[in-house]
């Protein structure tokens, strides 16, 4: 497992107004999209290209294209980020995989699923908060299935329990988060965190 933290001042910046409690929902949505955006740049950092030619207005001349990705948001936190990863790659596909949480035994369980072909593609994975790792784990179990290439998760902040589980179920999948934060609470919350990522988002 390769564990990137984006090391940027412009991630800091905005990470820093994301885990501002004052915050309003439709500025949250506006960083958390910025943010994702510079989290999806490093994380295709690695992805397969392929040669290709094209005709510049001048002469032919050789370059490269991405291979063919899959954007998989865990509903609903992920939604925040998935504009940003359709607007860097239009061609992109996009599967959807809804997680909840038991709050008593923090055990995630699958309500939803419904992904693309993925066999030979790079997928990533986009879960905002990598809290204990149990959702996130699933999410890969189900994504793995389907014989996907390569999975990148991507993270705006993550816990060293998720980074930990992560690394101990699926050592194959990688990270990118903007911050590996101190740790989780009794209630299994990211510490100093942001909140609930998804009510923030969508101000509930």
């Amino acid at each position: 497992m390769a564990l990137t933290v984006v090391d940027h001042p412009l991630a800091r910046s905005l990470l820093t107004s994301l885990r501002d409690r004052s915050t309003p929902p439709p500025l949250f949505r506006l960083i958390a999209k910025r943010l994702a955006l510079v989290l999806c740049i490093e994380a295709t950092r690695s992805i397969p290209t392929t040669p290709t030619e094209v005709e510049t207005p001048l002469e032919r001349t050789g370059g490269t294209r991405l291979g063919p990705l899959v954007a998989v948001p865990i509903l609903r936190a992920g939604l925040g980020m998935l504009e940003a990863v359709t607007e860097l790659f239009p061609e992109v596909t996009v599967g959807y995989l809804g997680l909840e949480r038991d709050h008593a035994t923090f055990e995630p369980s699958l309500y939803y699923s419904k992904l693309p072909p993925l066999e030979g593609r790079s997928a990533l994975l986009l879960d905002p908060m990598l809290a204990t790792g149990g959702s996130a784990a699933a999410a890969c179990e189900a994504l793995k299935a389907a014989h996907p290439r390569h999975i990148t998760l991507l993270s705006v902040v993550a816990a060293p329990e998720g980074i930990a589980h992560i690394e101990r179920s699926h050592p194959e999948v990688d990270i990118v988060t903007a911050s590996v934060d101190e740790g989780l609470n009794e209630n299994a919350y990211i510490v100093p965190g942001l909140g609930d990522f998804g009510d923030r988002l969508f101000g509930t």
